[in-house]
């Protein structure tokens, strides 16, 4: 597991000037009041779309795999939305590394089954399996659910040593450590214990150690083994929960779903079709909010050609 980093005189070498540049200007944004956040964060979505082409595509093919029956203005305009949160995406991580609990607490709420059952898992010593979607709201939605119920964060370390400081320094502020997404080992001993462990099942991790198995429209999307292994090697309870923007720049809602503790376990695609028809209905709750920029269907079945 990944403790509080300690700041190292490597990390301002000028190689690293302009990173720092840009950390500098995201922390005096995030200063602003949160109406006119939100209305730059819109406004820098807008500008990504004219300009990650690549990604634009990408969340236009998702959407018409996903959502055939959708007219093509439906699905472009739900493109539109996208790339505002992406702007916002970018906006709340500033929010979530940088704000104080008290200015937090001042735009979100907790709503849906709240935070009690989590409560009552944790005063049994029962492990929580917290399925955090991909949605690009990700950032925030941690650092809300930490101030709740602090926990254990599943993270991949960036390539970037002064960014892979920081996102882990901002992620500890409300949990009690990161560990590797590789270790499978780690994680189910912290479930055993007791602990509550961040887990996103929902993006295409490649062939290795995934299933095929239905996702919205598509009938053959590689998903993930992972959930099926962790839950059943160390009994714990499956707790969705969806951080949701609210519109027009009134704050969040940290919306948590009733816990899942007894999860169909028979097999790993028992398993992972039933994880997919969860998170599919909190997609809906916040579809405009959900990270369609990833290639979610490039692993195909052996012969079959791409998607994409």
């Amino acid at each position: 597991m990944t403790h509080l980093p300690k700041f190292s005189i490597a990390l301002l070498h000028p190689r690293h000037w302009f990173t720092w540049a840009g950390i500098g200007l995201l922390w005096l944004l995030v200063q602003l009041p949160y109406p006119v956040i939100y209305r730059l964060g819109c406004g820098l979505g807008h500008l990504a779309m004219r300009f990650m082409t690549r990604r634009t595509r990408i969340a236009r093919r998702n959407l018409e795999l996903c959502f055939p029956q959708m007219s093509e203005q439906e699905r472009e305009a739900l493109v539109v939305k996208n790339f505002e949160s992406v702007g916002m995406g970018l906006m709340e991580t500033g929010m979530a590394w940088f704000w104080s609990d008290k200015r937090m607490s001042r735009w979100m709420e907790v709503t849906g089954a709240g935070m009690e059952p989590v409560h009552t898992l944790q005063a049994e010593n029962t492990g929580v399996l917290l399925i955090g979607i991909h949605f690009l709201t990700l950032e925030i939605g941690a650092r809300m659910f930490g101030m709740q119920a602090p926990g254990i964060g599943v993270y991949r370390p960036n390539d970037n040593p002064v960014i892979d400081w920081l996102q882990t320094r901002g992620r500890m502020r409300s949990n009690k450590s990161m560990i590797d997404r590789k270790d499978l080992k780690g994680m189910i001993r912290a479930l055993k214990s007791g602990e509550v462990i961040w887990y996103a099942p929902d993006h295409d991790y490649g062939p290795t150690a995934s299933v095929f198995v239905p996702f919205f429209a598509v009938d053959d999307a590689a998903t993930t083994s992972g959930t099926w292994t962790l839950a059943r090697l160390s009994s714990a309870a499956i707790v969705p929960f969806v951080p949701r923007r609210k519109a027009n720049g009134k704050g969040y809602e940290l919306m948590m779903l009733e816990p899942e503790c007894s999860p169909p376990l028979d097999d790993a695609k028992t398993t992972a079709a039933w994880m997919n028809d969860i998170i599919e209905k909190c997609i809906l709750m916040a579809p405009e909010q959900y990270m369609w920029l990833h290639r979610r269907f490039k692993t195909r079945p052996e012969g079959v050609p791409s998607r994409y």
